[in-house]
């Protein structure tokens, strides 16, 4: 039984986020669990590894394909916001703001990790942006919405590069102090960052 407890420990540990602590108290938990409980965890974990693959537009991942967000005719579809992870894409949807298209990269440029452009989902936005088909909306403006670190700046800017010799508008999403932010507590790259993306009053 112990032999048991340490195998399901040492599979949960591997999760991203789950240090060997989290994870024994996971183990111990659905050990304890109903046998249902833990049943319906195991069928879902299965249907969703069996049942979610990328969308052939945007990459996210998704049960139909395209997704529903690709699918849905209401979007601009001449605006895309580059993203590094499907996660990304649920957090910019929760504020209801944006109302263009996705597109995922599944990862960062990360030279030091060995990820480089063949390794991310730069190609497919590529072919997303060459000249429109018969219906099509060219695309105008690509929104890069990377993370504000050394990798997600690096990848920005090769998208940068990429990108502007097809004549395509290249933005970058704003960085700088959030919302009922301190100054006080706020570090210098922050503040630098803010000052540097002010905008008129």
């Amino acid at each position: 039984m112990a032999d048991l407890i340490s195998r399901l420990v040492q599979e949960l540990a591997r999760l991203p986020g789950i240090g060997e602590k989290s994870a024994t108290r996971l183990a111990m938990h659905l050990i304890r669990a109903p046998r249902q409980q833990v049943r319906d965890l195991a069928q879902a974990l299965l249907d969703a590894t069996e049942k979610i693959g990328l969308c052939s537009i945007c990459m996210t991942l998704t049960e139909t394909d395209p997704c529903r967000l690709c699918a849905d005719t209401r979007r601009e579809p001449e605006t895309i916001c580059v993203v590094s992870q499907p996660s990304d894409v649920l957090a910019i949807e929760r504020g209801g703001h944006f109302r263009g298209r996705y597109h995922v990269l599944h990862g960062v440029l990360s030279p030091l990790e060995g990820i480089g452009p063949d390794d991310l989902r730069i190609a497919e936005l590529v072919r997303r942006l060459g000249p429109a088909k018969d219906g099509e909306t060219a695309v105008g403006e690509v929104i890069i919405a990377t993370a504000p670190t050394v990798e997600g700046e690096s990848t920005a800017m090769y998208l940068a590069r990429l990108v502007k010799p097809l004549g395509v508008k290249v933005s970058r999403i704003a960085t700088g102090l959030p919302v009922g932010g301190d100054l006080e507590y706020t570090d210098q790259a922050t503040i630098a960052r803010a000052l540097a993306g002010r905008s008129p009053l």
